[in-house]
């Protein structure tokens, strides 16, 4: 909530851009990217998180930055060789510890979100809009994702997105979804793919009016805090491997701070 202590966080003050890292957030992520000595891996990422944040177009970088082109470059590349990835994984299993729970998710949470396409051109240019099927565990935080086009249906993608989840995290035991993963081939195959049991919480029609549903909350917040990346309000990329870079580095950038919260407190 937008509390006088929430909106002393979120101003960041001391900071060039608000996007910007800090020393302690540095220190965190730091170790995780590769040595290259051709540029300041500070600046990079922390021109990265800029588009992130504010949504820019990579031309419209501040100058103070590196060349657009660069950092492009090592956006990509971070993502295709998996650094992106191995970051989210450390910083996943510390936000858990400092939670108070085990490394590792027993409950996944799963849904999807449907956002608009700007994009024109790709594969996707004949579609409206794109698909963000998600999995997190109790604490909102992501475990797992598949970027589809938007005329894929809930129910097709849930066995192999948690089979990819239940490979990761071996200690799952359980999985949580809404009615439109509802159905018992769907269910089926959840447990020969996954082997684990898909729960399904439907909404109440003899409840009277807001009622909050046990569970399915945690992955609509993890929805809400995604939003709060102005690239991620729609799908601006031409590849899929681009939007699912963003949102891993949203996640990476929530955890971040987080942390360094956790730790202070």
């Amino acid at each position: 909530m937008w509390t006088a202590e929430n909106r002393g966080r979120y101003e960041r003050r001391g900071q060039r851009y608000p996007s910007d890292l800090t020393d302690e957030e540095w220190a965190l992520v730091e170790a995780h990217l590769p040595r290259e000595r051709r540029r300041d891996r500070r600046e990079v990422l922390n021109a990265i998180l800029y588009v992130l944040s504010t949504g820019c177009q990579w031309r419209a970088l501040p100058k103070d930055f590196p060349p657009k082109s660069t950092v492009h470059d090592y956006f990509v590349e971070w993502h295709c060789d998996g650094t992106l990835t191995r970051i989210h994984h450390a910083l996943y299993a510390e936000a858990r510890k400092l939670a108070g729970k085990e490394p590792t998710a027993t409950t996944a949470i799963v849904d999807s979100q449907s956002v608009k396409s700007a994009e024109k051109g790709g594969p996707r240019s004949m579609l409206p809009a794109t698909m963000r099927h998600l999995s997190v565990d109790t604490l909102g935080l992501m475990v797992g994702f598949v970027v589809t086009p938007g005329d894929m249906q809930d129910r097709d993608v849930a066995a192999p997105l948690l089979k990819v989840v239940r490979k990761m995290f071996p200690s799952l035991a359980r999985a949580i979804a809404d009615g439109g993963y509802q159905g018992k081939a769907t269910a089926d195959e959840v447990r020969v793919e996954a082997k684990i049991p898909l729960e399904i919480v439907k909404r109440s029609d003899m409840a009277k009016g807001f009622v909050v549903l046990p569970k399915r909350w945690i992955v609509e917040r993890t929805f809400g805090w995604l939003g709060r990346c102005r690239r991620l309000a729609k799908d601006f990329e031409n590849l899929s491997r681009s939007h699912a870079a963003f949102i891993i580095l949203a996640m990476i950038r929530l955890m971040l701070r987080r942390i360094v919260r956790l730790r202070c407190a």
